[in-house]
């Protein structure tokens, strides 16, 4: 049974750092593509990263390139989100995903496997 677990969210200031992790389980981990999406209230959840099975393709949205990186251990089964330069509107609750293929894709629709999620909150 697939099983992911988020984790590494918290209160923090902007401009601070986070790193959170993902740590999957039940499939072939180096088999599928890995990614983050994050949901503000009353938004609906949106594309933050992905990378692909074997970690030589990723894919950010415009509003986190240059600050946040996304990858992947292998030994771990985990994936990663560093996120750096944190804004007040990058506060939400952060979601790993996976789908049944090697290569990334940007929309929700196409994970059907989700973490709980992980709070990140950024104050001013």
């Amino acid at each position: 049974q697939v099983r992911l677990v988020d984790s590494g969210g918290g209160l923090v200031q902007a401009g601070d750092s986070l790193r959170l992790t993902c740590a999957a389980s039940g499939f072939t981990f180096d088999r599928y593509a890995m990614a983050w999406f994050r949901q503000a209230p009353g938004k609906e959840r949106e594309f933050v990263a992905v990378i692909n099975w074997n970690g030589g393709s990723t894919h950010y949205a415009d509003f986190v390139k240059g600050r946040f990186t996304i990858s992947r251990d292998y030994a771990k089964s985990t994936v990663y989100l560093q996120m750096n330069s944190l804004k007040p509107v990058d506060t939400a609750v952060y979601y790993c995903a996976t789908r049944s293929h090697p290569e990334p894709s940007l929309s929700t629709k196409e994970y059907a496997h989700w973490g709980q999620g992980t709070q990140v909150t950024v104050s001013s």
